[in-house]
């Protein structure tokens, strides 16, 4: 049995895949180092396993030495987005064979006579039925035809079908017949992965239910091999610890867990980075922040209210429409809320038909990446037109591990945009990164609007590899006044996979109106899904407390959206529809400005948690008496704000002790990333090694 999670000296190694770089966050007796390596795209785990090696090299320890690994990636939502999943079918109801193309029948644009819809996962001809029928309540209209579930054995197999969905009509009030068809195939074919949707997703709406399980099985293969090889290839390394797979949700599960449901790890890196600045804003006493993760393929910014950040029950995947809901495919799996979008280092600027700068989503990620990595790139991205606004060392880029060229990023810009536009090598990047960072600013408005909140008073946390270099401008952009770029910024997702809690959620529907409320089938049902997430959490295994959640998702009779309302974690009695009541008004207040007096509600979902208690950090220090840093030279550098260029002042991260002050225009080096303070900025370094930027003139 491993030891407690909660124990600070443990040896903790975290591996974070993204779409460029592959992050290492290693925690030994207190003390974290870091690295990061180029991603390898055609065998993911090449990349974790040279940099496994790697790091417990530099670290003087042995494989034996480590008590947990932690692993996010990334492959699973590009495996959606760049349709490079297994070939799968589904089996459904008779007369249900469209709903994952039909959808909800709603448009994302509705202006737009020409609009284009995400392509389910499933074709048709691999989307197959049988007869049978289940009604709202669970009861048996039409018994399942179980020879006509046997005869499509041979047409799956003929069209070398890899994974199978199924997914009846309301399934998830009575999966009896899902069930009955999974044994019937799998005595057929024992070697079929399948996926049920009363197991992946058994919750009401059909089409969301059915998007996410078509999904689950198309992950599934991948997936699989994926977390197998990789776990082969550690174990023939001499690792004994566990290894655990950080989830959309923000908990970790284990790698079978993880093999089962793969639709759970969409989103499991930015998950990490969203834990990461939930701890850095608990530590630093910020309890409204809005966290800005910016890596080599995309950036998500995230909202975190008295530290922990947003979640939700549903999520979109594969977007055609940057910032329009109802444009990709839909997933009902528990997720950190975020907006994403496609503005990373590696991402792609062109000029449009219309004469527009674009930049986005297409990225040049590890392979060939950026013009400036020298790696066969010719496409000028992010990072080049950064280089060559002089923002990066070209030789101290990652550490010294990567030397990148000037000029392969000027001809770059030069071709793509300065030719097209008449614009000098400077003046495109500076285009480039203007675009960048506005697109970036926009999505945090529009998420900020969804969630019927504001930015202006937040504190921004960036990190990831290009977050603190854009972190200061897109302040401005929102009207933010305060900056904080944590330590080992470079690979925070990473780090936060070492503060992750072991969780899992357990979601199921039951209607019922909250007048008519029938308590003991409701606290059954809670006591069952109860039951059903300690089994998978396993919370003796680690020898830590637990925490449980308990929520429900209640709606105004005849709305068609819900609202989550918190339930508290024991057995519900009579006085608590009257507090439900109350509260599902407040929180429906608190979204939409004032509730609906005398309507009736209803109770549609419930969702139980289970997670471990991690050690909330140490007493936060007292600061050092400021003091003023000496910087170690200067660069010519051309500001976002006018244009115009400059010699910015240049520091070394880690020689700065805490309490150095900094005064813009300057760059702050380190390994992994750079800060930036454009004019009008100041910096100190906190007792937490932390730099603290502020805008002048801010309360």
């Amino acid at each position: 049995m491993p030891p407690p999670l909660g124990e600070a000296d443990q040896t903790r190694l975290a591996v974070d895949i993204g779409g460029t770089f592959t992050d290492f966050a290693l925690r030994r007796h207190g003390v974290v180092t870091t690295a990061k390596i180029l991603t390898t795209p055609d065998a993911p785990e090449r990349a974790v396993l040279e940099g496994f090696d790697a790091m417990l090299d530099s670290a003087g320890i042995t494989p034996g030495d480590i008590d947990l690994l932690v692993h996010g990636t990334t492959l699973a939502t590009n495996a959606i987005i760049e349709r490079k999943g297994a070939v799968t079918a589904m089996i459904t109801t008779a007369g249900f064979r469209d709903v994952l193309a039909m959808r909800n029948e709603s448009r994302y644009d509705q202006y737009d006579l020409g609009i284009t819809l995400p392509a389910p996962l499933i074709p048709r001809h691999l989307r197959l039925t049988v007869p049978e029928r289940i009604d709202h309540a669970g009861r048996i209209l039409a018994p399942l035809d179980e020879q006509a579930v046997i005869d499509l054995v041979p047409r799956l197999r003929a069209a070398g079908v890899e994974s199978l969905a199924i997914g009846f009509l309301h399934g998830f009030t009575n999966p009896v017949h899902e069930q009955r068809a999974a044994a019937l195939i799998a005595a057929a074919w024992p070697d079929l992965p399948i996926s049920l949707a009363s197991v992946v997703a058994p919750e009401i709406r059909e089409w969301e239910r059915f998007s996410t399980t078509a999904a689950n099985a198309y992950l599934q293969p991948l997936m699989a091999r994926y977390l197998h090889r990789l776990d082969d290839g550690l174990r023939q390394r001499g690792l004994a610890a566990p290894m655990f797979l950080m989830l959309s949700g923000g908990t970790l599960t284990t790698v079978e867990t993880a093999a089962q449901f793969p639709i759970r790890l969409v989103e499991s890196g930015p998950a990490g980075g969203a834990l990461f600045a939930a701890r850095i804003a608990q530590a630093a006493g910020l309890d409204r922040v809005v966290s800005f993760d910016m890596g080599g393929t995309t950036a998500k910014l995230c909202l975190i209210d008295d530290f922990r950040a947003t979640t939700a029950r549903s999520f979109e995947v594969a977007r055609i429409g940057r910032f329009m809901k109802g444009s990709g495919l839909p997933l009902r799996i528990p997720v950190i809320e975020m907006v994403e979008i496609g503005a990373g280092g590696g991402s792609i600027a062109a000029v449009d038909p219309l004469g527009r700068i674009t930049v986005g989503p297409d990225s040049a990620g590890a392979d060939p990446g950026p013009a400036c990595y020298g790696r066969g790139g010719a496409k000028p991205c992010v990072t080049d037109a950064n280089l060559v606004l002089g923002r990066y060392d070209p030789l101290g880029f990652a550490g010294g591990a990567m030397r990148l060229d000037d000029d392969a990023a000027r001809l770059a810009l030069r071709r793509t945009l300065g030719t097209a536009l008449g614009l000098s090598d400077g003046m495109a990047a500076l285009a480039v990164l203007e675009t960048v960072d506005e697109a970036m600013a926009n999505a945090a408005r529009a998420h900020a609007i969804d969630a019927a909140t504001s930015l202006p008073g937040r504190t921004m946390i960036a990190f990831g590899g290009g977050g603190p270099v854009h972190a200061t401008r897109i302040a401005e952009k929102l009207g933010i006044d305060r900056v904080l770029v944590p330590r080992h910024a470079g690979v925070g997702s990473a780090i936060g996979f070492l503060h992750a809690p072991v969780g899992y959620e357990v979601v199921r529907s039951l209607y019922q109106r909250l007048d008519h409320l029938d308590l003991d089938l409701v606290n059954a049902l809670l006591d069952a899904m109860q039951r059903e997430a300690v089994a998978t959490v396993e919370p003796g295994r680690f020898g830590a407390p637990v925490r449980e959640t308990r929520s429900v998702a209640m709606r105004y009779v005849g709305q068609g959206h819900e609202i989550m309302v918190r339930l508290p974690p024991r057995r519900l009695d009579a006085s608590d529809i009257i507090a439900l009541h109350h509260a599902y008004e407040a929180e429906y207040a608190r979204i939409y400005d004032r509730p609906v007096p005398g309507s009736a509600i209803e109770m549609i979902s419930y969702v139980v948690s289970i997670e471990t208690i991690m050690d909330e950090g140490a007493a936060r220090p007292v600061e050092p008496a400021p003091h003023d840093a000496s910087p170690i030279g200067h660069r010519l550098v051309r500001d976002s704000f006018d244009g115009r260029e400059s010699n910015w002042s240049l520091y070394e991260r880690a020689a700065l002790a805490p309490g150095a002050r900094l005064r813009g225009p300057a760059i702050v080096q380190e390994r992994e990333t750079s800060t930036l303070l454009g004019p009008g900025w100041s910096g100190m370094v906190m007792a937490q090694g932390w730099i603290d930027l502020v805008r002048d003139g801010a309360a």
